[in-house]
């Protein structure tokens, strides 16, 4: 069977795919001379990917000085706080790794409205990319990781939230339908990802995903794309049929 959109690379399980995925990253940076900027996700599935890069031979393989990590979504909360994508990621492998600190860019959450927050981080974003609009010819993120929820949901873009209809910011507040306020990338931001990778795990996401790439777009992952490839690393429990 061919999935109705992206590539599936099939692990066996959880730590396997924890090792393609971690191995996929390492390649894919350091055979580019360029800057390269990854998105990272939240949620329990990518931690141990994110801590095989602060292990051999991942840690000697990445280009640390060349690479720049930011957020695909975030808990408006503190980075102390354990809900924090940044704090997971900054105890998992950011902490632990030669990385400049100004090519770790985590959302400013203190002493500041979440709507701000959004708006700081998109003008980060920009300042990376360079310009205020997305160009065709350039993508603004080389490598996006994508978590899946079992409701369909990837980032925080959640069903039925008015933030899946905001095509003209790069990255927009979710004030509701979740415990926490979040802040995430919209599908424009996304969009123009050279590579997006979703790191699916486990049972529990094996009818959603199933539905994804039999084609339903009735999830807001469905309407993810690329510029480049989208690739589905998951595991037999949750690739099921697809396995």
């Amino acid at each position: 069977m061919t999935p109705a959109f992206g590539t599936l690379r099939l692990c066996e399980d959880a730590a396997d795919l924890a090792q393609k995925g971690a191995a996929f990253l390492c390649e894919h940076a350091a055979g580019r001379s360029e800057r390269t900027i990854v998105a990272l996700s939240g949620g329990n599935t990518p931690k141990p990917l994110y801590e095989l890069l602060a292990q051999e031979p991942a840690k000697s393989a990445m280009p640390w000085d060349r690479v720049h990590w930011i957020l695909g979504d975030e808990r408006f909360v503190p980075p102390s706080d354990p809900a924090s994508n940044y704090g997971m990621a900054r105890a998992a492998f950011l902490s632990h790794v030669p990385v400049p600190p100004e090519n770790v860019h985590p959302l400013r959450t203190d002493g500041i409205t979440l709507d701000e927050a959004a708006q700081d981080y998109e003008a980060m974003l920009k300042s990376l990319y360079g310009a205020d609009t997305l160009k065709p010819d350039r993508p603004l993120l080389n490598i996006t990781l994508l978590g899946l929820g079992d409701d369909g949901h990837t980032a925080s873009l959640l069903p039925h939230e008015p933030v899946l209809q905001v095509h003209d910011r790069w990255v927009a507040p979710v004030p509701k339908g979740r415990t926490e306020e979040r802040v995430t990338l919209t599908y424009p931001a996304i969009n123009a990802s050279e590579i997006v990778a979703f790191l699916v795990s486990g049972e529990g996401k094996r009818e959603v995903l199933d539905k994804i790439l039999s084609g339903n777009h009735s999830f807001p992952a469905s309407h993810i794309s690329a510029r480049g490839e989208v690739l589905w690393f998951a595991d037999r429990a949750a690739a099921g049929r697809w396995a």
